[in-house]
């Protein structure tokens, strides 16, 4: 309790455009079987997201999501709190991104907005970057301009090297609207925990409504 598969069949029919789950190995977000469960009966897009260890390889091959999010956030870290270093893990990202997509799955990668680091996707084979949003977040109450101002030149960045534009963490009905009017070529917007606060409040359909009034 609750019954994921009846509030993801729920929120689908609310209005939204698509799933995201987060499998953790010690499942405080949802469970291995949960996704499994919700790979099979999806109506709208599915997307899965976290560390690629080979359990989750192993997963996302057997639920088959639409795309798959890659967060580098191993086991001993409580919550995604950095995007990947490209850099660093080039050799590790090709393999891992050449596997997913050599079954037909579309993969996002969480970063930051350093140019050069996001500039180095397009040579390990991503699709789409997710921008990684806590810090516009903690910004947009003392200078909104001042913190939206590197995602705008990332996003800008993306979409002259071929890549799409995701975004998550920390946006909410506050803040997302001054976002999604600014960032040029955004696809997708992930919200989880502000939505659930809300629903707390006003319900989750018209949560859901709520956040699709405010993308509009």
């Amino acid at each position: 309790m609750p019954d994921v598969q009846r509030v993801s069949k729920s929120i689908e029919t609310f209005g939204a455009e698509g799933i995201t789950v987060h499998p953790r190995p010690d499942a405080r977000h949802v469970t291995y079987e949960d996704v499994l469960l919700l790979g099979k009966q999806r109506d709208t897009e599915f997307n899965v997201e976290g560390y690629p260890s080979e359990d989750f390889l192993q997963l996302v091959e057997e639920a088959k999501p639409d795309q798959v999010t890659l967060v580098p956030d191993p086991p001993e870290v409580l919550t995604s709190n950095a995007g990947w270093k490209v850099s660093e893990n080039m050799e590790f990202l090709s393999n891992v991104i050449e596997r997913l997509k050599s079954q037909d799955m579309r993969v996002s990668v969480f970063m930051e907005t350093d140019l050069a680091e996001i500039a180095l996707l397009a040579d390990v084979g991503a699709d789409r970057l997710e921008l990684y949003t806590e810090s516009y977040a903690e910004k947009y109450n003392q200078d909104k301009a001042e913190a939206i101002a590197p995602y705008v030149e990332a996003a800008e960045f993306a979409g002259k090297i071929g890549l799409g534009v995701n975004a998550g963490h920390d946006l909410s009905l506050g803040n997302l609207r001054y976002f999604s009017q600014h960032i040029p070529n955004l696809l997708e917007v992930s919200i989880g925990h502000a939505l659930i606060a809300d629903a707390l409040y006003f319900g989750l359909e018209n949560s859901i409504n709520m956040y699709k009034h405010v993308l509009r």
